[in-house]
């Protein structure tokens, strides 16, 4: 049995259908924004996921890429990261079309969630996260951003299905890998303070109690 037929069968009926029926990357991402977010300091395995009908960026992250997986790309994700301490982490599930990146992504925040297979490179598609990664404080936080991760060579760890097996995903292999930088200290420096309007627009449809600096455990 396959690492995704594995999965499927512990899929209850009605949600084994959702799973098949997510056959493309902006389907798999309307599921994602169909969940409610909750930045807690849990880690949900995708079938957890899925029968929880919740997520924060990194499980939903996963999930995502399971899902893409599926349906004939490789399930590959990067972290991409703020300066320390000033926010979360935000976990992208990629895609490729014709040699252009794409992504999807679970988020609290409307603009940072999915990307069209339109950029060339890792680092441009990245970069359309940089104006719209704020901080609760106004901040352009967003820092570096990490390799991708091959999730299809931990297949032993069965971290689709087993939460525990999920986290040593997490936690040993994708989390705390060196970042490849953006931004100098100097261009950092002489970033802008967030205006007041452009804060009100990133945060439209937000649950700013589940933000970074907002929520009891700012981790995710």
């Amino acid at each position: 049995m396959s690492f995704i037929t594995e999965f499927e069968s512990r899929l209850p009926k009605n949600l084994h259908k959702k799973f098949k029926s997510l056959n493309s990357p902006f389907a798999i991402q309307q599921y994602l924004d169909s969940m409610p977010y909750v930045g807690e300091e849990r880690d949900r395995s995708p079938l957890n996921v899925m029968l929880d009908n919740q997520s924060h960026c990194l499980d939903g992250g996963f999930l995502a890429a399971l899902c893409l997986w599926r349906i004939g790309f490789k399930p590959l994700l990067i972290d991409i990261v703020p300066y320390p301490g000033e926010d979360d982490d935000h976990v992208l599930a990629l895609y490729q079309i014709e040699g252009r990146w794409g992504a999807l992504a679970k988020s609290n925040y409307v603009n940072l969630g999915f990307r069209e297979p339109v950029y060339k490179s890792l680092r441009e598609l990245v970069m359309t996260y940089f104006e719209h990664y704020i901080s609760i404080h106004q901040e352009k936080v967003l820092r570096g951003y990490t390799r991708p991760l091959d999730a299809s060579r931990y297949t032993h760890l069965n971290w689709a299905a087993d939460e525990k097996g999920a986290n040593v995903l997490y936690y040993k292999h994708f989390y705390g890998r060196s970042a490849v930088p953006l931004v100098t200290k100097s261009m950092a420096k002489r970033l802008s303070h967030v205006t007041d309007r452009n804060y009100k627009s990133e945060t439209l449809f937000t649950d700013l109690s589940q933000s970074f600096g907002n929520r009891e455990d700012s981790t995710h």
